[in-house]
C-alpha cells in the first residue's frame, strides 16, 4: 500500500510529513526525489527506511553486543564499552535499498508482495563509531580463507520463514575493511531507533540489507549466514524461477552496489515551464568505485551529452550531477546512464533486469514529464 499524504506513522518516527510509506508496519518509506536531489547528506527526516519487522526499543544501558565464533577471545560489550574502549571513526557513505528503482521493473511485469520502490530508497549520512575490524580483533578473530562475519539484530521479521530476528553476513575480507562501522551516530546525532538505534552495523559500498539495524550479535563463521535475508531473501534468481519454491542458496547473492545513476529533479509527471531547466540527479559505484561520467539524453537515446559532474561527498557516496539544458512546450522524457572508473556502463533497458523479487534495477534511468 502507498500512501502519500502525512501520516501518523511518518510524525511518529521524525520523518518529513512528505515522505512516500510503503508501508505503516513494519515502516517503509522514501522521500520524494527533488528532496534528494542535491546529492549531498541527507537529512535524518528524509532519510529512506526499510524495515521488516517492529522497531526494537533497547535504551543504550541495556544494549549488549555478543562476538563469537571463530574468535580466540568472545566478547560480550555494553554500549559504554563500545563507545569508549575502541577509536572513534567516522564515514561518510550512501545506503541504497536493493529495491531502489523496482517501480521500473514492475512496469516489465508484476512482482508480488514487495514494495514499489520508486527513485528514493537510497540515501546519505555521515555515521560516526567504531571499526568492526578492531572489535573482531579484540576478540581475536579467525582470518582463514572464506570466513565469513554474520550480523543478527533483535528485530524479529515475521516475513521470514519461519519468523526470525533480521540478519546478514559479509566477507571477513570486507569486515576488515577501514570503513566498515558499527555505528552510533548519524548526522551527528545519537543513531534514531528507525534507523536502528542503539547501534547498527554500516557497510559502505554494499547493498542496504547487509547493515543490519540494532545489531545484538556478531558471529565469525565458515560461510554465509543462513539466516532467511542471506540465504533466500536478498538473491538475484532466475526471471523465470518461483521466489516462493526456492531452496537456500539459490540465485546470486546479492552483495556491493552494482553502478548505477538516477534523474532526481526534476522527475515523472511533473510539470515544468519551457526555457532552462535545470536537470539533477546522482551516480554510484559499488564497492568504492568512482562515477566518471553521466550521459544525458533527451531523444531517448539518440543523442547524448555530458553532465557537469560535482564532487562526492567521499570514496564511499553518491555523486551528484547536473545538466542545464533549454525545452520546449510538449512532453519530455529525459534519460541517463552512468560510467565508472573501468568504463563499465549501465544496462540500457529494465526489462533485460526483470527477477521475481525486483532487485538490483540498475538500467538507464529514465523519466517522463510535462513541459508547458
Amino acid at each position: 500500500m502507498t500512501i502519500s499524504a502525512m501520516t501518523p506513522t511518518a510524525a511518529l518516527w521524525g520523518k518529513r510529513d512528505d515522505m512516500i510509506v510503503r508501508a505503516h508496519l513494519p515502516y517503509n518509506a522514501e522521500p520524494p526525489p527533488a528532496v534528494l536531489a542535491d546529492g549531498g547528506i541527507t537529512p535524518i527526516d528524509a532519510f529512506y527506511a526499510r524495515n521488516h519487522g517492529r522497531f526494537p526499543d533497547t535504551a543504550p544501558q541495556h544494549w549488549r553486543l555478543a562476538v563469537n565464533g571463530r574468535v580466540k577471545r568472545p566478547l560480550t560489550l555494553t554500549y559504554d564499552q563500545l563507545t569508549t574502549e575502541f577509536d572513534q571513526h567516522e564515514v561518510v557513505a550512501t545506503l541504497a535499498c536493493a529495491g531502489n528503482r523496482r517501480a521500473e521493473l514492475l512496469r516489465v511485469r508484476p512482482i508480488p508482495g514487495k514494495e514499489a520502490w520508486a527513485h528514493g530508497a537510497i540515501s546519505t549520512a555521515q555515521w560516526r563509531g567504531v571499526r568492526l575490524a578492531d572489535v573482531l580483533a579484540a576478540a581475536g578473530a579467525h582470518h582463514d580463507d572464506g570466513l565469513h562475519v554474520a550480523f543478527e539484530g533483535s528485530d524479529i521479521a515475521e516475513e521470514a520463514t519461519p519468523a526470525q530476528p533480521y540478519g546478514g553476513s559479509i566477507p571477513l575480507t570486507k569486515a576488515m575493511s577501514q570503513e566498515v562501522l558499527l555505528a552510533w551516530q548519524m548526522n551527528s546525532e545519537p543513531l534514531p531507533r528507525v534507523h536502528g538505534g542503539p547501534v547498527r552495523v554500516v557497510v559502505p559500498g554494499y547493498i542496504g540489507a547487509r547493515s543490519v539495524k540494532w545489531i545484538s550479535a556478531i558471529t565469525v563463521q565458515a560461510g554465509p549466514s543462513e539466516n532467511y535475508f542471506q540465504s533466500r531473501d536478498y538473491r538475484i534468481l532466475p526471471a523465470d524461477a518461483d521466489p516462493d519454491a526456492v531452496a537456500a542458496g539459490e540465485g546470486i547473492s546479492l552483495s556491493s552496489l552494482a553502478l548505477n545513476c538516477d534523474i532526481l529533479d526534476p522527475t515523472d509527471d511533473d510539470r515544468v515551464p519551457p526555457g532552462r531547466l535545470t536537470i539533477r540527479g546522482y551516480g554510484i559505484a559499488g564497492d568504492g568505485r568512482g562515477v566518471e561520467r553521466v550521459d544525458v539524453s533527451l531523444d531517448d537515446g539518440l543523442t547524448w551529452r555530458q553532465a557537469h559532474l560535482h564532487p562526492a561527498p567521499s570514496k564511499w557516496s553518491w555523486r551528484p550531477w547536473s545538466l542545464v539544458v533549454d525545452v520546449a512546450p510538449g512532453p519530455l522524457r529525459i534519460t541517463a546512464r552512468a560510467w565508472d572508473e573501468a568504463g563499465a556502463a549501465q544496462p540500457e533497458s529494465a526489462a533485460s533486469l526483470w527477477n521475481p523479487r525486483g532487485y538490483g534495477n540498475n538500467a538507464w534511468a529514465r523519466v517522463a514529464l510535462n513541459v508547458q
